[in-house]
């Protein structure tokens, strides 16, 4: 079985080693807070003004200044900075947190054209950081996708040992 990397790697176009580039240098440091919270604000407007209602509904369980506190503290702990995300709400555990959402391919290209609005509009982040932010929320995204279909997979029901074929 391909590991969920390597799947994300596949669907998102992103090899691993460009998807973790964020890790060469301290965006958080490069950047500042204030950069973190303009680009969350900006993407969760974007995302909560959507036109497609599909979309829309995925995060119609959530205050938007919540997903902004939370992506902004996500993306600040992940990038260098202190993690304020662990420190108030515990591991990222990302797959987990993501399971009551559909991260299905078609909502992982629509965060990601939103994400890439916003980063395009977000002036304080430099051509480099973008390529380099770009390449691991894609990649992300398709690992969230990867880790959805895993656990679709795994909780399909097993056919019953004395069903016969008549009865499925």
């Amino acid at each position: 079985m391909q590991s969920l990397q390597a799947k994300a790697s596949e669907w998102s176009g992103v090899a691993s080693a460009d998807a973790f580039a964020i890790d060469e240098n301290n965006l958080f440091q490069k950047l500042g807070l204030q950069t973190f919270i303009n680009l969350s604000t900006n993407f969760y407007n974007r995302v909560y003004d959507d036109e497609e209602e599909w979309f829309r509904s995925i995060f119609g369980s959530s205050k938007k200044e919540d997903a902004i506190q939370n992506q902004y503290e996500f993306f600040v702990q992940r990038m260098g900075g202190p993690s304020l995300y662990s420190q108030r709400r515990g591991h990222p555990a990302l797959i987990a947190r993501h399971r009551p959402f559909p991260v299905t391919h078609q909502a992982a290209e629509r965060w990601l054209h939103h994400m890439q609005q916003a980063l395009d509009s977000t002036p304080d982040i430099d051509a480099d950081s973008k390529v380099k932010m770009m390449n691991f929320f894609r990649h992300t995204a398709f690992f969230l996708v990867a880790g959805d279909e895993l656990r679709k997979n795994q909780n399909q029901q097993i056919p019953c040992k004395h069903a016969t074929a008549s009865s499925h």
